[in-house]
Parts: C-alpha cells; sequence; structure tokens
C-alpha cells in the first residue's frame, strides 16, 4: 500500500475473468436465495413502478431517460448485496434485515458518492433533453408517438444514435468511478477520495476485462429494462454479488473489513 501512497494495490486479471465473476455471484445468490430475491423483488417493484407511473403520465422522454439511467444508480442499490456478498466471504449466511439495513452504506463517504452519481445522473438528463431538442421541434404526448418518432424516422434514428453515444460515455465514466469504489466503501477504513481513485486504477490497468465487466452489466440492465424492470428480481442481486466478486479479485486487500467493524 505504501508504494501507491497508502492507496490499496490493484491486481490485473484476464480478460474473460468477468464472465467468473457471473458464476460465482451466481453460485453465491444460490447460497442465500431467500434475501438476495427478496431484495431484488423491492427493487424491481420500485423500478417497474416508476416505469408504470410515466407510462400512464405519457412521459415518454422521462421513461427512456430514467431506464437509461438506471445504469448510474444501480450501484449506490447495490450495497445490499455486496454486504451479502461480504458475509458469504466470511462463511456467515446473511439475513434480510443485515442485506436491507446496511449500517456502513450510511455514513458521510457514501453520501459523497451518491451526491456524484446524482450529480452525473442530473447532467446527462440534461444532455438528453439538448439532444432530443436538436433532433426535433415537435413534442409527443404519447409513448406510442414517441416510439414511432424514435424507431422511423431519420431524426429519431439520429436521436437514437447520439444518445446512445454520448450515453456511453457518461455511462463508462460513472462506471470507472464506482466499479470498485462502491463496495470498497463498505470497509469503514476506506475513504471516498481512496475508494474512487483505486477504482480509476483498477480499469486504467485492466481496461479490456473491465469494458467487457461493463457492457456485461449493461447488457443485463437493459434486458432486464425491456420486461419491464421484472427481471431485476433475480438479475439485480446476481450483480451486485458478483460485483463483490470482482472487487475481491481486483483489489489487493488480503483480507476484508471485519464484520463487527464500523464506521467511526
Amino acid at each position: 500500500m505504501d508504494a501507491n501512497g497508502g492507496l490499496p494495490g490493484v491486481r490485473r486479471v484476464g480478460l474473460f475473468d468477468p464472465f467468473l465473476w457471473l458464476g460465482q455471484g451466481f453460485s453465491d445468490l444460490m447460497r442465500a436465495p431467500v434475501p438476495m430475491l427478496a431484495y431484488g423483488m423491492v427493487i424491481a417493484g420500485l423500478s417497474s413502478g416508476l416505469l408504470y407511473g410515466l407510462y400512464v403520465s405519457d412521459a415518454a422522454f422521462w421513461a427512456l431517460t430514467l431506464t437509461f439511467g438506471f445504469v448510474f444508480i444501480a450501484p449506490i442499490l447495490a450495497m445490499g448485496p455486496y454486504e451479502a456478498g461480504r458475509r458469504l466471504e466470511a462463511g456467515e449466511a446473511p439475513s434480510l434485515i443485515q442485506v436491507a439495513l446496511v449500517k456502513p452504506a450510511f455514513r458521510q463517504d457514501v453520501a459523497y458518492l451518491g451526491l456524484a452519481l446524482l450529480l452525473i445522473y442530473l447532467f446527462w438528463g440534461r444532455i438528453a433533453q439538448i439532444v432530443f431538442g436538436l433532433s426535433t421541434y415537435q413534442m409527443y404526448d404519447t409513448v406510442e408517438a414517441f416510439t414511432t418518432f424514435a424507431l422511423t424516422t431519420a431524426e429519431g434514428h439520429n436521436m437514437l444514435l447520439a444518445g446512445t453515444v454520448v450515453g456511453g460515455v457518461f455511462a463508462f465514466f460513472t462506471f470507472t468511478l464506482i466499479v470498485v469504489s462502491a463496495p470498497m466503501l463498505l470497509d469503514p477504513r476506506a475513504n471516498v477520495f481512496a475508494a474512487t481513485l483505486t477504482s480509476f486504477r483498477t480499469v486504467a490497468l485492466n481496461p479490456a476485462p473491465m469494458i467487457l465487466w461493463a457492457a456485461l452489466i449493461a447488457g443485463l440492465l437493459l434486458a432486464s429494462a425491456a420486461t419491464g424492470f421484472l427481471a431485476l428480481v433475480v438479475v439485480f442481486p446476481w450483480l451486485g454479488l458478483s460485483s463483490w466478486r470482482a472487487y475481491r479479485a481486483l483489489v489487493a486487500e488480503p483480507e476484508p473489513a471485519p464484520l463487527g467493524v464500523q464506521p467511526a
């Protein structure tokens, strides 16, 4: 650690290790199915309810923006599965209460990270509005009209292309910021500055595997969105547990923080 100015070391991993993390995460899900699936049901229910509310209120543009924006906020929502992964690694069987009320998730450093994600998401929302405004002069009052515009017109295709490119840049920057930092902040010995710097260093050391990992996460989340977010019942805890496995593979910490240690 001293060689990195007090930061933890990071490891180089293989290109296809992200598939290994997914396999390990699924095995962990099978070791604690009840609390994990219950957690996933809550996330799926809230996401589906919000999407349905936007649909019936004909907020078509915001439904699309919020769907893509889920990628930005998912890592903070996954603190419960990270905690479950930590406890499973320590040989404990996590309970629903332990997963739902993660004490280290309520400390100041996690709030700072959440605020950074919120600001990035709000900025992305403004950029999405600009892309939409440059693509059409019309307002679409229904989801059907907006979908028809997006999928059947040249302007709509340009909007989707520009939005995908810009959104992809924002999403990958967010991924780089948080892929390691969010699970790392479960350790009360870590602070938000060390965690985010470690996250950037991890991606810089492993560009190809981390691009693959980002694509797998985004693909599974967007596939879940196509089901009205109902697939998040399984996908969300699975990705959270897999992300804990990724963190433990990437960050050269000899041991995770003891389960009884609380933030000062």
